[in-house]
């Protein structure tokens, strides 16, 4: 009797499957437009589900571990298709997408956990101040 392997998800960090973010960008539209993603990276194969503020969708496309590159068709349910293709360099995929010769536009997503990775951080850090010395007076 075979037991049935339970699947095995990406251990690459550059795609883990799980709660995803990002927005689009839309040249007639101004302005980020976020997405809310459930993806899964399976042996080169990504699927998923998520919703924008054009409505529900499903993912499914492909990646690539060797040199990052990422594509796939987020479908809208009852609506139209619009095919990504991007890049994971490590903070995210990030790339283009097109409705056909319709329109296209650039996009960004990352994994929830990651924070928005398209905003500057400032960082400060300082020296812990020296510790004194007592002094001692000499006469």
């Amino acid at each position: 009797m075979n037991a049935e392997q339970p699947p095995q998800f990406e251990t690459d960090p550059r795609f883990p499957s799980g709660p995803w973010t990002g927005f689009f960008l839309q040249k007639d539209v101004p302005g980020k437009h976020t997405m809310e993603m459930r993806l899964t990276f399976q042996n080169g194969a990504m699927t998923g589900e998520g919703r924008d503020r054009v409505g529900e969708f499903l993912f499914k496309g492909h990646y690539n571990l060797a040199d990052g590159k990422c594509h796939w068709t987020k479908k809208y349910l009852g609506k139209h298709d619009v095919f990504y293709q991007g890049y994971n360099e490590g903070k995210g995929i990030w790339g283009v997408w097109e409705i056909g010769k319709l329109t296209r536009g650039g996009f960004h997503i990352w994994p929830e956990g990651m924070g928005d990775p398209t905003t500057d951080h400032l960082v400060e850090e300082a020296d812990l101040p020296a510790p004194q010395e007592e002094l001692v007076e000499v006469r």
